[in-house]
């Protein structure tokens, strides 16, 4: 994703050029709030663990050009003036930051939907996402938590709009043995493909990147290679405006929880599969307010019935055209970004 960034980027000449080439490439659009997305001159946005860009920032300042992350993302706090610093990386900063944040900081918010890992969450006012379980493990931790959500990315409106769909079933994401209920479901889709259009869009690691390659054969990485199933339908990873781009060619978007997650679900796909009126096809489990089997999306409950479910989905157009746009039209009225923004102004008002 990176790599794209920065080919994007590449001709800008300023950070404000580059942060706004960001906010345009999407990038985990439904977690952009609503000031920021409206360039709201109150609001400020930064890429933090992105070194290149924040020395170009650090450079308009002229700060040292050997400053650290840590030090140009604590001077740009400074220079906003900011109150209440919300982070989305909670792995990317240590709690040596966060206690030691600029004195015009009042409040701290923090989101994690992910294992926890060593995180001190009690270093934040309130750590926020939409996964209860992961938010009580938190809170057993001693941190203040509450729910908060994704937003429909409004960016999405033209390819929720489009009629020609040639993809019969896609999936976007990584892949890993160790999710093995989401791998057991990968691999028994693919199957499909000697009939449909199953595209797999797969981001993978070094070392799965090492075990395919020709000398990586030679070498004891079998557990790291992808089924030949799944390799022959693979192609490379998408993000952003990429990522929309497939999402509104397909007609089915195949989604699984991770290993960690438990019985929550809602993870990021659903939210950007509904908001471009594809039909979502997720594993069983507890999913947010709105997002119902059978009404705004479609759940299965096991590699053999997601196959079967895109048979039959595939086989009922009309069922499938109804249940897509049900849940696109939930999701923009439910979610909004004005509905997202008005709940983290409730959480402020509750510190």
């Amino acid at each position: 994703m990176r790599a794209r960034l920065r080919d994007l980027t590449r001709n800008c000449a300023t950070f404000a050029a580059k942060m706004d080439v960001f906010k345009q490439f999407r990038h985990a659009g439904c977690h952009i709030l609503l000031p920021i997305d409206q360039r709201a001159d109150w609001a400020f946005f930064a890429y933090g663990d992105d070194l290149e860009v924040q020395r170009v920032w650090a450079r308009e300042q002229g700060m040292n050009a050997r400053a650290t992350a840590a030090e140009i993302l604590k001077a740009q706090i400074e220079h906003h003036r900011t109150e209440v610093f919300y982070n989305q990386d909670t792995t990317g900063w240590s709690s040596d930051f966060i206690k030691n944040l600029p004195g015009c900081v009042k409040h701290t918010i923090a989101w994690h939907a992910a294992p926890l890992l060593n995180v001190r969450f009690s270093d934040y006012d309130l750590v926020v996402c939409n996964f209860p379980s992961v938010l009580a493990s938190i809170a057993a931790r001693g941190a203040r938590t509450d729910y908060f959500f994704p937003g429909y990315d409004r960016e999405l409106d033209p390819y929720a709009a489009r009629q020609d769909r040639p993809i019969d079933v896609l999936f976007v994401g990584g892949y890993s043995r160790h999710h093995r209920q989401r791998a057991a479901v990968l691999e028994q889709v693919a199957a499909l493909a000697s009939s449909h259009n199953v595209v797999y869009h797969l981001d993978r690691s070094r070392l799965c990147r090492l075990a395919e390659s020709p000398i990586g054969r030679l070498l004891p990485l079998a557990d790291h290679r992808r089924p030949e199933r799944i390799r022959s339908i693979a192609q490379t990873a998408v993000f952003g405006r990429d990522y929309y781009d497939v999402l509104g060619a397909a007609k089915i978007v195949l989604n699984g929880a991770i290993d960690m997650s438990g019985e929550d679900r809602g993870n990021m796909r659903c939210f950007e599969a509904m908001g471009a009126a594809s039909l979502l096809l997720s594993d069983d489990g507890n999913y947010p307010e709105g997002m119902v089997d059978g009404e705004t999306l479609v759940t299965y409950s096991s590699p053999d019935d997601a196959a079967r479910q895109i048979r039959r989905l595939l086989d009922d157009p009309m069922r499938r055209a109804q249940i897509a746009r049900a849940g696109h039209d939930m999701l923009t009225t439910r979610y909004s970004k004005e509905v997202q923004w008005k709940r983290f102004e409730a959480l402020l008002a509750s510190l």
